[in-house]
């Protein structure tokens, strides 16, 4: 488990945190990067009852950090403690729905352009004559 030193790896910890929860429960158009706030709102529900408190944890110490006097003063380690238990949960299980998904991808990919092919090898063969 690592502990954030600086207000600033709060903010890292909430954005690894609202990437795994899209990546893993979807809520974010391509090349969209939303918060954790925002990706609690969308797909919290996915989530646990007791991973969505240390997700809401998460975001509101992600919050606090624009204001610097508050931010100096916050305590880091329940919102690390969050991260942890997080990333724990999400990155497993998104690893390998992940690699399911390239797999699946890549066979339907190849199953498309094998059916391509055939109409063609048979279109030839019907316009020659020899079928």
């Amino acid at each position: 488990m690592t502990q954030a030193q600086t207000p600033e790896d709060i903010r890292n910890m909430a954005d690894e945190v609202a990437r795994l929860m899209a990546e893993r429960f979807g809520g974010a158009r391509r090349g969209e990067f939303p918060g954790l706030a925002e990706m609690i709102r969308r797909r919290g529900a996915a989530l646990p009852r007791r991973l969505r408190v240390s997700a809401k944890t998460l975001a509101e110490a992600d919050q606090r950090l624009a204001q610097p006097r508050i931010a100096r003063q916050m305590d880091l380690r329940a919102p690390s403690r969050a991260h942890h238990l997080l990333t724990s949960h999400l990155r497993p299980l998104g690893s390998v729905s992940r690699w399911q998904n390239r797999v699946v991808n890549f066979a339907a990919s190849l199953a498309l352009g094998l059916l391509v092919l055939g109409a063609v090898v048979i279109w030839v063969m019907v316009r020659r004559g020899q079928l």
